[in-house]
């Protein structure tokens, strides 16, 4: 994703915490984040792709900023859209959405909760989350589970599109786990942290896994004042 150069660390922190599709629909961020939206229509013309992992190398490169603003345009363009928080170790989709994590996916797969349970609206018209729900002790066994299978089944009978934003690939096995099970995945990577060697061991683990890649997501290139897309767009962001 293309982000506007600045020197100020602390706002560059706050605008990646916010859904910027949701309060700046029309700026060149947002923009992106249709383009992709595009990319992956057409990466399955004679095929709706129901259920998306979001996914990167390692820690901090913008994945879940990148699904939870993914999932937003998919739901503005008039899908129902449901995002799942399958990060059971680091969390952060309640942060973004302002959702309490007292029950989620992890109360869902040991059956604690029904989905009716654990199922959020959000701001946006369309979209529903879940929050990964308690850390448990076993995440990537509840992800390979049965129930885990019967879930995702019964979730793309109720949903357009269900996207889960997966842990980062090489820290934990529940990336692979889930590549394997969904239809799509991308992965993303940052511009100003990935290292090469990590993001090709990181697609050598989804090759392994039978993943079908949709692409990769460039995050965080410092897009300069006179780039093209700020001549069109303007100071829209």
């Amino acid at each position: 994703m293309f982000k506007r150069k600045k020197n100020n660390n602390s706002t560059q922190t706050t605008l990646a915490r916010k859904l910027i599709t949701v309060r700046n629909p029309k700026s060149v961020i947002s923009e992106q984040f249709k383009t992709i939206r595009t990319n992956i229509n057409f990466s399955m013309p004679d095929q709706d792709i129901k259920t998306i992992i979001v996914t990167s190398s390692t820690p901090g490169e913008g994945k879940s900023t990148v699904s939870s603003n993914s999932a937003v345009v998919f739901a503005q363009s008039g899908k129902k859209v449901l995002i799942i928080d399958a990060d059971m170790r680091k969390p952060t989709a309640h942060h973004t959405f302002g959702i309490r994590n007292a029950s989620g996916l992890s109360t869902l797969l040991t059956r604690q909760h029904s989905i009716e349970e654990v199922v959020h609206k959000s701001e946006v018209e369309g979209l529903h989350v879940i929050t990964s729900g308690p850390i448990p002790p076993n995440p990537a066994e509840l992800l390979g589970s049965k129930m885990m299978d019967q879930l995702i089944e019964q979730l793309t009978a109720m949903y357009d599109l269900v996207i889960f934003d997966a842990p980062p690939i090489l820290s934990v096995t529940d990336a692979q786990i889930l590549s394997n099970k969904c239809e799509g995945t991308i992965l993303v990577v940052n511009s100003g942290k990935a290292e090469k060697d990590g993001v090709l061991k990181a697609k050598e683990a989804l090759v392994s896994s039978q993943a079908n890649i949709l692409g990769v997501i460039l995050n965080n290139f410092v897009l300069e004042k006179d780039h093209y897309y700020y001549q069109y767009y303007g100071n829209a962001e």
